[in-house]
């Protein structure tokens, strides 16, 4: 069977991911020559990484969804309680809130990895999800970027730690567990923790998106999604 007859099936599985504030020019779409097929791919994907860029990428992205909160590494939820006891409450919330802050910061930082993994998906990839389970479209990019996304995240996850003042409210919390007795010292790698919890949300999210575009016609936003998966 031809690869244009099969456009409705290939787009249920691949209505999840894209870029935001991207012409579709930049997926190399609508360029009169290429496979209308391809296009709408190609566009389903786009449309579901630019919903998930923008719900993880805005303020409370992270820190407002229960689905995908950072929460305290486990070292300092064993000690938590003890600290709040001891007058470090504040501290202790503080902590969580600003790391979810820069987990999503970070957030944009996905949309030219999820360009790039568009681009260049493979005859072999289309079939791949195509045979999948249902957050297959999930897997193939998350299995296509995210060792690039580790990559661009770390840093960025560094500098926005830094300017909310992560560590400046982390120290006196690692000093005061270690003048208490029993409490084991927290000597957590946060800019790691946060990181690789961000890049869970991240993915959490984009399954979600696939999902609502699988089963909701009215998830499918564009033009080219509606003509096509509505065959």
């Amino acid at each position: 069977m031809r690869l244009s007859k099969l456009v409705p099936f290939l787009l249920l599985p691949f209505l999840l991911t894209a870029c935001a504030g991207l012409d579709v020019r930049d997926l190399g779409l609508g360029n009169g020559g290429g496979d209308r097929a391809e296009d709408a791919i190609r566009e389903a994907l786009r449309v579901g990484t630019e919903r998930t860029v923008d719900r993880t990428g805005r303020e409370d992205g992270y820190w407002g969804n229960e689905l995908i909160r950072i929460g305290l590494p486990q070292e300092l939820q064993q000690a938590g309680d003890t600290l709040r006891r001891v007058g470090f409450a504040s501290e202790v919330d503080d902590l969580q809130r600003r790391m979810n802050r820069a987990a999503e910061a970070a957030a944009q930082e996905a949309v030219p990895v999820f360009v790039s993994a568009i681009r260049q998906m493979r005859p072999e990839d289309v079939q791949g999800v195509l045979s999948g389970e249902e957050d297959a479209a999930t897997q193939y990019l998350r299995g296509a970027s995210e060792s690039t996304l580790r990559e661009r995240y770390m840093p960025i996850v560094r500098e926005q730690m830094e300017r909310a003042d992560v560590y400046r409210v982390y120290q006196p919390l690692r000093d005061a567990a270690g003048r208490i007795p029993g409490l084991s010292s927290l000597d957590v790698d946060l800019d790691r923790y946060v990181t690789d919890h961000a890049l869970d949300g991240l993915f959490t999210i984009l399954a979600d998106e696939e999902r609502r575009i699988r089963e909701d016609p009215a998830a499918r936003t564009t033009q080219l999604l509606r003509d096509y998966f509505g065959q």
